[in-house]
C-alpha cells in the first residue's frame, strides 16, 4: 500500500489527515505514506514533525468575486501546482490518494483522478468547501462527517457518512485522570470553556461576567482557556472587578490546555466554537454543549455544524453577535438546573458521535487500494 495524503491550510484539514495516516501505519506498518501540502501552510511544519515524508506544490485559491489580476495569478499557480503534482504522483506511484480539504487538494486529487489512481476525499463540515464540491464529481469516494452534507454535493457523487477521525486519546481518557490532572473536585458539575488555540475575544468578554457570577459557588467549577492572545487581558478584566481566582476556589483560567483529552473526560458541559474537529470530539465523548459558531468561517460553515447538533437536541447555540455574559450565564444555569434535560442532551450527543470514523475510513482506503 502506497498512500498519498493531501490537505492543508487549517488544522481542520491537517489533523484528520494525520489521524488517517497514523491509522494506516498502525494497521499496516509496511505501508508507505507521502503527504503533499504547500510550502508555507501549517502543514509544512506539522507533518514533518510527525515523522512523515512531505512534498509541496504551488497553489492559490481562486477569488470568489469578479475576475482580477489575483484571479490570473491563482490560475497560473494552480496550473503550476498541477504540473508539480503530476511529477510527484509519477515518482511516488501511490495506490490510493486521499484528500482532506484545502486548496492544495484541488490540483493533487484532480491529477490523480486523471491518472486513474483510486481517490478518496473527506469533508469535515456540514457545508462543504469549494474544492471538495468540485472534486466530488471526479473522485471514487466522498466521505462526509455529517449526513446533512449530502445535499450540497452533486447527486452523482459516491458519498458515505463516516464521521471525522479523532485522536485515540480523546476516546481513551478517563474521567478520574482528568479530575486528578486538573485538580478538580469530583463532586462538582464541571464546565469546560474554550475558544480554540487562538481564543475568541467575544467569548473572553462574556466569560468575565460568567466568572464574576460563578466565583465561589459550591455546585459548579469552570475550566476556561482564553487563548494565548487573550490571557493577560482577561486576567486584567477579572482583577478590575476585584476577582481573585485563588479565593474563588472553583475557577481555573489558562491560556491553553495541552491535555485537552483529559479536560474533556472531566467535563459535564462544554462551551466552545463549532469547528468540525471539536464537534467530533465532544459527540464521541457524549458531551452536551453550548456552541458559539465562529462568524467569519468560510461559507459560515460553523453555524451549519452547530445547527446539526441543535436540531438533534445535542446542543444549544448562541450566535456570536448575540453573546453576552448575561445570556451565557442564564444558559449555563438553565442547563445546570435541568439535569434530566442535560442528560438527554448528552445521550443525543453520544448517538451523533462516530468514534469508529477512522476505522471506517481505513476500510474504504483498503477497498480502493485493491482496485
Amino acid at each position: 500500500m502506497r498512500v498519498l495524503v493531501t490537505g492543508g491550510g487549517t488544522g481542520g484539514h491537517i489533523y484528520p489527515a494525520l489521524a488517517i495516516a497514523k491509522g494506516i501505519k498502525a494497521q499496516n506498518p509496511e505501508a508507505e505514506i507521502l503527504f503533499v501540502g504547500t510550502a508555507r501552510g501549517m502543514e509544512a511544519e506539522i507533518i514533518p514533525r510527525e515523522g512523515f515524508a512531505y512534498r509541496s506544490v504551488t497553489v492559490q485559491g481562486l477569488p470568489r468575486k469578479r475576475a482580477s489580476l489575483r484571479s490570473l495569478t491563482a490560475v497560473f499557480k494552480t496550473t503550476k501546482g498541477s504540473l508539480e503534482a503530476y511529477k510527484i504522483l509519477r515518482e511516488f506511484k501511490p495506490t490510493v490518494v486521499v484528500g482532506t480539504g484545502g486548496y492544495v487538494c484541488g490540483p493533487v486529487v484532480m491529477v490523480a483522478a486523471f491518472l486513474k489512481i483510486p481517490t478518496l476525499i473527506h469533508e469535515q463540515n456540514v457545508f462543504p468547501g469549494f474544492t471538495n464540491r468540485v472534486l466530488a464529481r471526479i473522485v471514487n469516494k466522498t466521505a462526509v462527517t455529517f449526513p446533512e452534507s449530502k445535499e450540497y454535493f452533486t447527486p452523482k457523487a459516491d458519498i458515505v457518512v463516516t464521521g471525522l477521525p479523532i485522536r485515540p486519546e480523546i476516546l481513551d481518557a478517563r474521567r478520574e485522570d482528568g479530575i486528578s490532572s486538573l485538580s478538580l473536585d469530583k463532586d462538582k458539575f464541571t464546565v469546560l470553556v474554550t475558544g480554540g488555540s487562538q481564543g475568541a475575544s467575544t467569548l473572553n468578554k462574556a466569560m468575565v461576567e460568567v466568572i464574576d457570577r460563578a466565583c465561589g459557588l459550591s455546585d459548579i467549577q469552570i475550566v476556561y482557556t482564553t487563548g494565548q492572545a487573550g490571557y493577560d487581558e482577561t486576567l486584567r478584566e477579572l482583577a478590575a472587578r476585584g476577582i481573585d481566582l485563588v479565593n474563588c476556589g472553583n475557577i481555573i483560567v489558562k491560556p491553553y490546555l495541552y491535555n485537552m483529552a483529559e479536560a474533556l473526560s472531566a467535563s459535564d458541559l462544554v462551551i466552545c466554537r463549532a469547528g468540525a474537529t471539536t464537534i467530533a470530539e465532544i459527540t464521541a465523548r457524549g458531551l452536551p454543549s453550548i456552541l458559539i459558531p465562529y462568524p467569519y468561517a468560510a461559507g459560515n460553515h460553523q453555524e451549519f455544524n452547530a445547527q446539526s447538533l441543535v436540531k438533534n437536541g445535542a446542543a444549544v447555540m448562541i450566535l456570536d453577535r448575540d453573546l453576552s455574559g448575561e445570556n451565557l450565564t442564564k444558559t449555563v444555569r438553565s442547563l445546570l438546573d435541568n439535569r434530566p434535560g442535560l442528560a438527554a442532551m448528552a445521550d443525543r450527543a453520544k448517538q451523533l458521535g462516530k468514534p469508529e470514523a477512522a476505522k471506517r475510513l481505513l476500510e474504504i482506503i483498503e477497498e480502493l487500494n485493491g482496485k
